[in-house]
């Protein structure tokens, strides 16, 4: 659950809901308890709930009680692409490099972008996740 700041104006909250995958989220949105559940929160809330999905960056730290600080991201951010970086300079980098550069580079940031997303990132979070998070009591994966 996230709240609005102590001593905040702000009347909006918000909830985060992690899943394994898509079939798993769009099983719990179709689901009845989620459908009641639904309907008895629209007495108490005003307008319509607004959906959103986390993706790349903004996903990885993701925490409903207290986000890591910037330089601890900063840090946990430098031990995905440093070694990612390297690995693939030493691999897909020999394999494009006589390619056009703009080409080349195009695959390389994407292979970069797509393995920091789905692979690394969620792998240096979980790994780190006491020591972004050492105030949580309970896991958030």
């Amino acid at each position: 659950m996230l709240t609005p700041l102590p001593g905040s104006d702000a009347r909006e909250f918000g909830v985060l809901r992690t899943f394994h995958d898509e079939k798993e989220r769009d099983n719990f949105y179709e689901s009845p308890q989620f459908k009641a559940w639904n309907e008895r929160a629209r007495a108490l809330t005003e307008g319509e709930p607004e959906y959103r999905q986390l993706h790349g960056l903004e996903a990885w730290f993701r925490s409903p009680n207290n986000p890591p600080p910037r330089w601890k991201m900063a840090v946990a951010t430098f031990l995905g692409v440093f070694p990612l970086a390297m690995i693939l300079n030493r691999t897909l980098g020999l394999a494009i490099r006589d390619w056009p550069f703009v080409v080349g580079s195009a695959v390389f940031n994407a292979a970069m972008v797509i393995l920091l997303t789905w692979l690394v990132m969620p792998l240096i979070t979980r790994v780190l996740h006491g020591w972004l998070h050492p105030k949580e009591r309970t896991k958030f994966l």
